[in-house]
């Protein structure tokens, strides 16, 4: 890389690594001193109507209160996060979430591998191991886009440290946090040793925690369906988690070329959802990492291929009814009693009680098996006149298999397959011209993607073999898999995305933006290939947490969204006095993938719709708007006192999101919200009181019966005394334990008979949004040898 496209951080005579990461055979000098330590940072990348950098420091300060990497993004205006699990939150960028964002991880353009999404890319890696983070809220330059019709976020960990000539380097840190709500706690560990042209950097990290508690009740039953077993009624069910990370990263340099490879390693034992019927009760991922960077007389040249594996198990965790019958469980099968004394029913006895069955079942197993494999190679070419040329190509080959094992009941005696072979090929080739000139800058691009997707025959428990045709198995099982296989099932898009940006700069105090683009997303694999119309099935799939049953259409096309993006920035010459950026934005998505209630005895869109209760939907095209506003604020409100500099700070968002043809509005819009704070800053102290403020949530999607929430405010406080080697953070959020429903949280089948609509007496029916949690006191520590 070009030495303006380094950082360059120098370390001056500091003590030698205490052997804490000294690696075999390699003895740590007591009297030896450091000298400069060239750290190459990730390239500046293009600018978009809306995008936002968070810095290592402002990283640093969040990782305290959160061990969800998606967590990290709450604070910039228009960002925000669906509720899920406690380490997989999916972002959520002006109304538009999950698989409509491109979401690269030191990049790898990583792939969720489950029904729900709960192995979700942004939960692949450590808030620990996040070292910078860029977020494309806007109009996305097409060289950091594709395949989403929302913005791009861009997470890297710390890059490559190489020692001075004829030195070596060895340096590590090492962390630890505990937060009183939820019991959770864990730590981090990490450690470098390098030379002038070597590097070798291993990391760790450990969170757990158990369920967390909300301000006050919010339901009025303990029932979990195990034995002594109930929960409080102000515990949030199945909220509960343990995650482990690890990597070692081995990278060489010289003047003109890095080159690295990273391998990581990701075990969640379990991670519990309060949003979903089923449960995360194994998750194993390994990725394998390999880039090269090189500057060159005509270019910077840059390249990458990865590979991940996933496999991931889903069933009922602790919170919720693990068998599933009318009396108690077979002897010694140490599950839990049923609603009466009868023994279990014989599998030849199931009958169906709107659309469940009953019998006699273990649980519900399910597994997934994913494989992403891509490459990519890119080129930065300086063109006359400060111009530069951006061109590259990505190829990313896909493969899915979703499966359930037997289980008894209605789920015996052969396995039941959601996706056979799913294959997801994207081939991808762009071209970007960056233009400065004068007070302008303008950035203009064109990119083409190719994307076949394909699946295999399915079948239902009932049958073992791909059927054509007939009848049998609950919930029509034999009926929709004949469907299915006897459609054409390989589906080829040709997807055209441009965007043009522009800067103009008057002067030292203001900045205006442009946007306009056309970006494409095509279906993934579940939209598309979930054939099941069966409740209990569709109940499996659903990535939104809304406690609907989800079924998939092989006819969905590509969503094609236009947007419009415009940004005011004012603020004094050198942004430390004040500033003020409002950015007003506009959508309009063609095919936009929504949902319609399904009649699975007639297979058919439902005639009267179901209101206020859990139903099963399926997956159409329709069209959409999103529109709104984001704002941000500072003011520098005093400096220089006895006290200290004082700042006040505000962040603010306002979204409206409508499907065109039919009227509603579209599912999980935040509704108005604002962060005010006020932050003083003295000496190694920086203290924080900061307000959180949100509307109540009445524009609701009505085809989900999405239920509404309340508005509230919320107080935290926060406190970070940071030296050179060593920080401690604490901190307390929901300081008055105000007691709130999550707007995006969806809806609660945290415990209980999760699979029973309506289920058992006594038990969570609809209307129960996800509580937020409760009062939390927080501190972390970090210290740097």
């Amino acid at each position: 890389m070009k030495e303006s496209e380094h950082m360059q951080l120098r370390l001056k005579s500091c003590a030698a690594f205490l052997a804490l990461y000294a690696m075999p055979g390699v003895a740590a000098d007591t009297t030896a001193t450091l000298g400069e330590v060239l750290v190459t940072a990730p390239q500046d990348v293009p600018l978009s109507s809306g995008s936002t950098t968070l810095s290592t420091a402002e990283i640093a300060r969040k990782r305290a209160r959160t061990s969800d990497t998606a967590s990290l993004l709450v604070g910039i205006p228009g960002v925000s996060v669906y509720g899920a699990g406690g380490v997989s939150s999916l972002p959520v960028i002006r109304g538009l979430a999950d698989d409509r964002l491109r979401t690269k991880v030191n990049g790898m353009d990583l792939v969720a591998a489950c029904p729900n999404h709960m192995n979700s890319p942004l939960s692949s890696i450590d808030p620990t191991a996040v070292d910078r983070i860029q977020v494309y809220s806007g109009v996305t330059p097409v060289s950091v886009g594709g395949d989403s019709i929302g913005g791009s976020i861009l997470v890297e960990s710390a890059a490559p440290v190489f020692a001075n000539p004829d030195q070596s380097l060895a340096t590590g840190d090492a962390g630890t946090f505990y937060r009183s709500n939820g019991d959770s706690w864990g730590g981090n560990l990490s450690g470098t040793f390098a030379t002038e042209n070597l590097s070798f950097h291993y990391a760790g990290a450990y969170a757990q925690s158990d369920n967390y508690k909300a301000g006050g009740d919010f339901k009025d039953y303990h029932f979990t369906g195990r034995v002594g077993h109930t929960l409080p009624l102000d515990e949030v069910g199945s909220t509960a988690y343990e995650a482990i990370n690890q990597s070692v990263r081995f990278a060489w340099k010289n003047d003109d070329n890095l080159l690295n490879f990273t391998y990581a390693n990701q075990h969640i034992p379990y991670e519990n959802y309060p949003n979903q019927r089923m449960d995360m009760t194994d998750n194993l991922s390994d990725q394998f990492n390999l880039a090269y960077t090189g500057n060159h007389d005509w270019a910077t040249l840059k390249a990458r291929a990865y590979y991940e594996h996933t496999q991931h198990e889903m069933d009922f965790g602790d919170d919720k009814r693990f068998w599933y019958g009318p009396g108690n469980p077979p002897s010694g099968s140490g599950g839990d009693a049923a609603l009466n004394g009868t023994p279990c029913a014989p599998i030849s006895g199931v009958s169906v009680i709107k659309g469940m069955m009953v019998g006699c079942a273990a649980g519900m197993p399910m597994a997934t098996d994913g494989k992403n494999t891509g490459v990519t190679v890119s080129a930065d070419i300086p063109l006359v006149k400060s111009d530069l040329l951006r061109v590259g190509v990505e190829y990313q080959n896909y493969r899915l298999d979703d499966w359930w094992d037997p289980s008894g009941a209605g789920m015996w005696p052969y396995v039941f397959w959601n996706i056979n072979d799913g294959k997801r090929d994207r081939f991808a080739v762009f071209g970007e011209w960056e233009i400065r000139k004068n007070r302008w800058m303008h950035i203009v691009g064109l990119r083409f993607e190719n994307v076949a997707m394909d699946a295999d025959p399915v079948h239902g428990y009932n049958l073992d073999t791909y059927p054509t045709s007939g009848v049998g198995g609950l919930g029509n099982q034999t009926r929709d898999a004949a469907l299915f296989n006897a459609q054409s099932r390989e589906q080829t898009d040709n997807n055209w995305d441009f965007s043009w940006l522009a800067r103009f700069t008057p002067d030292a105090n203001q900045t205006y933006q442009m946007g306009l683009a056309q970006k494409t997303r095509s279906p993934n694999l579940y939209e598309r290939y979930t054939w099941s119309t069966w409740q209990m099935a569709a109940f499996m799939n659903n990535f939104v947490g809304d406690g609907n049953g989800y079924v998939g259409n092989l006819e969905l096309q590509p969503e094609v969204a236009g947007i419009l993006s415009l940004t005011a920035d004012w603020h004094d010459a050198n942004e430390a006095q004040w500033g003020i950026t409002v950015t007003p934005y506009y959508t309009y998505v063609q095919d936009y993938i929504d949902a319609v209630q399904w009649d699975s005895t007639l297979n058919a869109p439902r005639i009267a719709p179901v209101v206020d209760n859990f139903t099963v939907l399926k997956y159409f095209n329709q069209s959409a708007v999103l529109y709104g506003l984001d704002l941000s604020a500072h003011y520098l409100v005093a400096r220089g006192t006895s006290v200290g500099d004082f700042t006040a700070q505000v962040a603010a968002s306002y979204i409206k999101g409508e499907n065109q043809d039919t009227g509603d509005n579209l599912y999980n819009m935040m509704p108005l919200n604002a962060k005010l704070a006020l932050v003083q800053e003295i000496g190694h102290w920086r203290n924080t009181l900061e307000g959180e403020f949100v509307d109540a949530k009445n524009e609701i999607s009505q085809v989900r019966n999405e239920m509404q929430t309340a508005g509230y405010g919320l107080a935290h406080l926060r406190s970070r005394y940071e030296r050179k080697t060593w920080s401690v953070e604490v901190g307390i959020e929901n300081l008055f334990d105000r007691s709130y429903d999550l707007p995006l949280g969806g809806a609660y089948v945290g415990q209980g008979t999760t699979m029973t609509i309506p289920p058992a007496p006594n038990q969570p029916q609809w209307g129960t949004p996800v509580p937020g949690p409760g009062r939390t006191l927080y501190a972390g520590v970090n210290i740097k040898f």
